[in-house]
């Protein structure tokens, strides 16, 4: 069972029906515990606007989505590393717990995924590099087989506990649900994480059939993956953080009332997770 100061809400699940200001105004009605902006939603604000108005309203950020994407421009780029350096700078003015990167994929017209990985490294290291200077952990969201083409060619907790290992403190995982229920070796690899690799953990549940890879996410006890389960785990290795709700859903929860949202996020925290 979670209470809802134990849950955040991850900005796209309302994304449709809410800006920034609303969506820390409907976590602070609903007693959610925290918040976790997109960036785009957070620049729409403004990074300081919006510091302020999730101190006020008492939350904690569980993380800001998100850095990464090294391989947009095919190789990495000034610009690419600049932008990850102000993703760094925002996750720090707004009291990020981590900044989430998702990686990128294969550069258009490419074959070679070792080539895009090989990228994604180099970048993880430049960007941790300057983010340790800053205080700001940086989280490898390790994200589903499927999206490894145009999204994240990091797709499995090892692979991504393999690149921590190689660059050393600072940099963690945030494990989502939908991207790693399926594993399994996940819960050889959430002991393997420990405390301080588990940066973030974000919930929600994989329906069957899913009609879109990308925007079909299940609410959490809609689909087939085991979400109690997975949070046992990853308390048990000693993550202490919230539980971040995380539901991109074209064709139903972006339709309907955000308030109505945020009271199914409570009841299901409650019931199915």
């Amino acid at each position: 069972m979670l209470t809802p100061d134990r849950i955040s809400l991850n900005t796209a699940t309302v994304k449709m029906q809410w800006t920034l200001a609303e969506c820390i105004e409907g976590c602070a009605r609903h007693g959610l515990g925290g918040i976790a902006p997109w960036r785009d939603k957070l620049q729409e604000m403004g990074v300081e606007p919006a510091a302020r108005a999730i101190r006020d309203a008492g939350l904690k950020v569980s993380g800001l989505c998100r850095g990464g994407w090294y391989t947009a421009e095919g190789a990495l780029t000034p610009a690419v590393l600049e932008d990850n350096r102000r993703a760094v700078d925002e996750a720090a003015a707004i009291g990020a717990e981590c900044l989430v990167m998702v990686v990128g994929g294969l550069p258009a017209g490419s074959k070679d995924i070792d080539g895009a990985r090989a990228i994604v490294e180099e970048g993880l290291a430049a960007t941790l590099e300057y983010a340790r200077g800053v205080g700001v952990p940086v989280a490898i969201e390790p994200l589903h087989p499927a999206y490894a083409g145009d999204r994240a060619c990091v797709n499995t907790t090892s692979q991504a506990l393999d690149i921590c290992d190689r660059l050393g403190d600072g940099i963690g995982v945030a494990l989502d649900v939908y991207h790693i229920w399926w594993d399994p070796e996940i819960r050889r690899q959430i002991a393997r994480a420990g405390k301080e690799r588990l940066l973030a953990f974000h919930i929600c549940d994989w329906l069957v059939p899913t009609q879109d890879i990308l925007e079909d996410r299940g609410m959490m006890g809609d689909g087939v993956a085991d979400i109690p389960a997975l949070r046992a785990e990853v308390e048990a290795a000693g993550f202490t953080g919230l539980n971040e709700v995380e539901i991109f859903s074209a064709e139903t929860w972006w339709k309907r009332d955000p308030d109505d949202v945020l009271k199914t996020i409570v009841a299901r925290g409650e019931s199915c997770c």
